[in-house]
């Protein structure tokens, strides 16, 4: 049997666990300790805002009725919003993009299948013309490359005789 001193020494020995050593939680030394996942009350990452257009217009529009001093920064409190928030937004009414509320985001709606294959057909047309082009350029241009290397050595009774037939 082990003596009492020979037990504490091996007690005090021992490295503590993790979970000996857990930290605290918010309940203080009395409250349950969460070992599995995060703190439900904390996000992993902040979901980030969007402001529909007519929201926007709405806070415009409180934003241009405070009168006094502070009340604009009263509202941006309330909103949890920032001054660059109301500088772009005014620039958007500015320029109109706040009116077309419709506007979506995103990819544009496919055209019809119709009109799409008679557009890709259309191009293939396109693209073989222009290949015919550039061939019947190529023909004439040596067509004329040769005709001015055999100008000289033409007979100019050769072109009288062919005339008079």
């Amino acid at each position: 049997m082990m003596n009492n001193t020979a037990q504490n020494d091996h007690a005090c020995n021992r490295h503590p666990s993790p979970l000996d050593r857990a930290a605290p939680s918010r309940e203080g030394a009395a409250g349950p300790m969460q070992l599995n996942g995060p703190d439900p009350e904390v996000q992993a990452q902040k979901t980030r805002r969007r402001f529909t257009a007519k929201y926007k217009l709405q806070i415009l529009a409180e934003a241009d009725s405070c009168s006094q001093q502070g009340e604009i920064g009263a509202l941006l409190r309330r909103e949890g919003l920032y001054s660059s928030n109301l500088t772009l937004w005014r620039k958007q009414r500015k320029e109109g993009t706040l009116n077309g509320v419709a506007q979506k985001r995103g990819r544009k709606p496919a055209q019809n299948k119709q009109e799409q294959k008679r557009i890709a057909e259309l191009e293939r047309e396109n693209a073989k013309l222009r290949d015919r082009l550039k061939k019947a350029e190529t023909i004439i241009d040596v067509q004329k490359k040769i005709s001015k290397i055999l100008e000289p050595l033409q007979d100019p009774n050769e072109n009288n005789d062919t005339s008079s037939c």
